[in-house]
């Protein structure tokens, strides 16, 4: 399905010039390869997101088992030219259609695939118009919820701005450097050297320490499964439903297939041959996107903090390799202060399309903002969480949809 309609791209100057129109065409596939030429020549110049990751969609895809009738890949091209694809698949929530990225919370941020410049180049109402046409092919969907957008400020312009509505979320943590020396000296006190070098040295008393960088291949297998095994005990001691206990974990052992496109990357510590603590990484140009991290649950071997020892290694080597930016994801910790020197806000989207979906979204952005105020108290922190662990504790094990 396709359609064509004009807007105006033109920079937003101070006095009014002739408006330059352009031919912007519109149509929606259900197939990825269709759309494959378009999405890789948005992504040639950096990605936001794994999910902007042409290989780690379409293995996501097949791991997942989503229909073909469920996939929608929506294309803009301004004068032949890919201008914004959104790739977004249709599941049913309590009886509501709804278009949603792919990995959904499983990457930090979530992104249109789009051409910046141009995109800044044109003012707001015809980039208003341009998500109004891009979205006009849409066809049994009630709404579109586009979860975690970085805030994106092109040459001044809030290029998503015009995007539906949208909430605040969390803030997104990067770490971007030059090289490793740029990295060490900025986010490392004297101090700070210190305190490592004292927990390496604990964790060194108690035997060998190594460290590796292991790309995805028939070693990744057995890495993962004890990257898994170490991250349900942690939620176990969290009180939190494993979201790993269930269809996506299938897509990480499809990503370490050579076949799978997708740059994968395993930074692993060991202590005496066994693996103490890891992390899962994807790399696409010169940024290494962190989504999975776990340590051993052995109280003699934290007392070397193999978790902080270990993110130490990974960020000299990644910036040792040439990496410009280390992708930490989402929601503030310890160790994201200590590293990441870029914050961006992220924000959810919704487009309501029908007016079930008006209800459902006016719904959802009530309980994010319920959610978002709780995060943010302390004291109704602490009773939320004792709240999900006391429920968590008395249901039952199964495994739920964690996409």
């Amino acid at each position: 399905m396709a359609i064509q309609t004009l807007i105006d791209d033109e920079p937003q100057l101070a006095m009014p010039v002739r408006a330059q129109h352009a031919r912007v065409s519109v149509h929606l596939s259900h197939n990825l390869d269709e759309v494959a030429d378009a999405w890789v020549a948005l992504a040639a110049a950096d990605i936001a997101s794994p999910g902007q990751d042409i290989g780690f969609v379409r293995t996501w895809i097949g791991a997942l088992e989503i229909q073909e009738a469920d996939q929608f890949f929506l294309v803009a091209e301004l004068d032949g030219c890919p201008l914004a694809l959104l790739p977004v698949y249709r599941r049913r929530v309590k009886g509501v259609r709804v278009l949603s990225f792919f990995p959904g919370d499983h990457v930090g941020c979530n992104a249109p695939l789009v051409d910046s410049a141009r995109l800044a180049r044109m003012g707001s109402v015809e980039r208003a118009a341009l998500w109004s046409a891009l979205l006009g092919p849409l066809e049994g969907v009630d709404m579109l919820y586009l979860r975690a957008i970085p805030e994106t400020i092109v040459d001044g312009v809030d290029i998503f701005a015009e995007l539906g509505q949208s909430l605040a979320a969390e803030t997104l943590y990067r770490s971007v450097f030059a090289n490793w020396d740029e990295a060490n000296t900025t986010q490392r006190s004297k101090s700070r050297r210190k305190h490592d070098r004292q927990q390496g040295e604990r964790l060194e008393a108690l035997g060998e320490v190594s460290f590796e960088e292991i790309k995805a291949g028939p070693e990744s297998a057995d890495l993962l499964e004890v990257l898994f095994r170490q991250r349900a005990a942690r939620f176990r001691d969290m009180g939190i439903a494993d979201p790993f206990a269930c269809s996506v974990r299938k897509f990480y052992n499809a990503t370490i297939a050579a076949e799978s496109g997708v740059d994968v990357r395993l930074h692993v510590l060991r202590l005496n041959g066994e693996i103490v603590a890891m992390r899962y990484n994807v790399a696409h140009g010169d940024r290494m996107f962190c989504l999975i991290s776990s340590m051993s649950d052995c109280l003699e071997i934290q007392t070397g903090s193999p978790g902080k020892q270990c993110l130490l290694r990974v960020m000299q080597t990644v910036f040792d390799a040439g990496f410009g930016v280390f992708d930490m994801g989402a929601g503030f910790t310890d160790e994201k202060r200590h590293w990441c020197n870029v914050q961006t806000p992220l924000r959810h989207h919704y487009v309501p399309l029908t007016a079930l979906g008006t209800a459902a979204a006016t719904g959802h952005r009530g309980t994010q903002w319920l959610r978002a105020k709780i995060k943010a108290n302390k004291t109704l922190l602490a009773l939320a969480k004792r709240l999900r662990a006391r429920l968590h504790k008395n249901q039952p094990a199964e495994a739920g949809e964690a996409h």
